[in-house]
């Protein structure tokens, strides 16, 4: 009798176990395929935030990042549904994207201002000294080289005065100027600082000049269909973790954070952390400006890459992209 009834205990808490397996909380979480360009860099420091303190595991997702060389094959990607979001990277090519017929969206924007500035050889010291010169941006078409001629604009510097090379991601940049092969590059956070710190000259921010969004996190719209509570969910984690970098009390260990994740210099990131987060780079609520975003789709119209009619309602993604007017 004993033993019948330690085999019915036994079988009783094995049932057990397997209905919490089965229960919805004990579910495996759920992947995420998250496209980047080059490798780990300040641009990254949301989802990093995100991974790191738990915030997306906290719901059940787990982030797999992947990295792409050009912004353009991270869209690329997306496209094909090989990565489900892309984060950390220009708004353009989802932009062409969309206008092209690619299923993709705009889920939210990231930096709200463009991070860059124009970093050049020591004897370079003003943008107009750059005529006859060689530039390093992500690609002909990148965002980058809009915020450059942008830039050249105030010093009535013609681009077709300038010759570029096209280098990819912002580490790329920074080689070619190292390098010699670039006379100047467009860098962010924290590579310009360290540029900075190897005695290249400074010549001014995107950002002083140019009033438009840079980043946005895009989805591929058939897999959002299908995971709009996973997505909703992300996205949820990565405002909270935009919040997380804004609280001064996390200073530090936000820095730390990044120095083990991107192996750079300590004082570049630092320095990094003053310029993005305490600067308001980063756009905290989530909500896309259409005013904002059109201006974009108005630069790109200028180089005649989208159609005048081209209509910003199509970015979006109904029922989960928050927009403002």
């Amino acid at each position: 009798m004993k033993a019948a009834l330690r085999g019915l205990a036994t079988a009783a808490i094995a049932a057990a176990c397997i209905a919490a397996l089965a229960a919805p909380g004990a579910r495996a979480a759920e992947t995420i395929l998250v496209g980047s360009v080059g490798s780990a860099s300040a641009n990254l420091w949301p989802v990093t935030v995100g991974i790191n303190k738990g915030f997306f595991a906290a719901d059940g997702i787990q982030v797999d990042l992947v990295f792409v060389q050009a912004n353009a094959g991270v869209i690329q990607q997306l496209a094909v549904d090989a990565v489900n979001v892309s984060v950390g990277s220009g708004l353009v090519d989802p932009i062409r994207a969309i206008e092209k017929g690619a299923p993709l969206a705009i889920a939210r924007i990231e930096m709200q201002r463009p991070p860059y500035a124009l970093l050049a050889k020591p004897a370079i010291k003003r943008i107009a000294d750059l005529k006859g010169k060689t530039v390093s941006v992500g690609g002909p078409k990148d965002i980058t080289r809009i915020f450059f001629e942008r830039m050249l604009a105030p010093s009535r510097v013609d681009p077709k005065d300038v010759d570029l090379i096209y280098a990819g991601a912002t580490s790329a940049r920074l080689q070619a100027l190292q390098s010699g092969a670039a006379d100047a590059a467009i860098l962010t956070a924290p590579y310009n600082f360290h540029a900075e710190a190897e005695g290249f000259t400074n010549l001014g921010l995107a950002s002083d000049v140019v009033d438009m969004p840079f980043s946005g996190l895009a989805t591929n719209r058939d897999w959002a269909q299908r995971h709009l509570d996973t997505l909703a969910k992300f996205l949820a984690g990565y405002t909270k973790s935009i919040a997380w970098l804004a609280d001064p009390a996390n200073h530090k260990e936000a820095v730390d954070m990044m120095v083990s994740v991107s192996k750079l210099k300590p004082d570049d990131i630092e320095k990094s952390y003053v310029f993005l987060i305490r600067s308001g780079f980063l756009e905290p609520t989530g909500t896309i400006s259409k005013a904002k975003l059109r201006k974009v789709v108005d630069a790109l119209q200028e180089l005649g890459d989208i159609p005048a009619d081209f209509a910003v309602d199509r970015l979006f993604l109904p029922g989960l992209t928050k927009i403002a007017d």
